[in-house]
């Protein structure tokens, strides 16, 4: 019996040893898990990598973005020319956003980007009101002002790209002289 109560009293003892002690953690005067101060890291992270982009963003017209705009909406337009004289007002109206761009991108003045704008509303009112004859004057009147015309690229005269970043490569105006 001696014996039972002297092992009983080393595994109470033994008990209390490892059992955790009741320990005071102090305060701190942010109460937050990991996760919650993870979130907070990434998401003033997520805000100071954007920060760089905004001073990018400035409108900056180079030489390389108005030929590339030219380039790229200008054959856009260009390529109308059957669909305006057809009378075909889907198709012009499918173009909508190559108008939009080639103002904004191609012309770098506030009076030409003004005069653009005014002659592409010209267009657009031609196809709300179904008149052919107003289509057509408004879009000689657009392509003559900003001086748009197709590209033609001849394989005999000379290279129409030298690098896959040109806007006329893989068009009908690039072409690559091949021997």
């Amino acid at each position: 019996m001696k014996l039972s109560f002297a092992l009983v009293a080393a595994f109470a003892a033994s008990a209390t040893a490892f059992a955790p002690a009741p320990v005071e953690r102090m305060s701190t005067a942010v109460n937050m898990d990991r996760r919650t101060a993870a979130g907070q890291i990434a998401a003033g992270a997520a805000v100071l990598a954007g920060v760089p982009s905004l001073a990018l963003a400035d409108g900056a017209k180079s030489p390389a973005t108005v030929s590339r705009a030219k380039g790229i909406y200008g054959q856009r337009i260009a390529g109308l020319e059957a669909a305006v004289n057809a009378g075909d007002f889907g198709a012009v109206a499918a173009e909508k956003n190559a108008f939009i761009l080639y103002n904004s991108g191609a012309i770098t003045s506030k009076e030409g980007k003004a005069q653009a704008v005014t002659e592409t509303n010209a267009i657009f009112a031609a196809i709300r009101g179904k008149d052919a004859g107003a289509l057509k004057s408004a879009y000689a009147t657009y392509k003559a002002s900003n001086g748009i015309e197709l590209i033609a690229a001849d394989k005999e005269t000379g290279q129409g790209y030298s690098n896959d970043y040109d806007f006329k490569a893989r068009t009908k105006a690039g072409a690559i002289y091949v021997r």
